[in-house]
């Protein structure tokens, strides 16, 4: 009897330990890796273009 007693007890302080809802999980956003491109890239471009219209206008 003392067993069942104790095992009821138990029972109900278990099930009180669970009441309301769980916390959601926290889920961290991705991390995203981008590729840095170089300096050198973005002004070629426009050399070019200047080198180009310099040619134009010595002829």
């Amino acid at each position: 009897m003392k067993k069942l007693v104790l095992a009821a007890a138990l029972t109900a302080a278990a099930t009180t330990a669970f009441a309301g809802a769980p916390a959601d999980p926290i889920i961290e956003a991705p991390v995203v890796v981008e590729e840095a491109t170089s300096s050198s890239a973005g002004i070629l471009l426009p050399l070019l273009l200047l080198a180009l219209v310099a040619a134009a206008v010595a002829d």
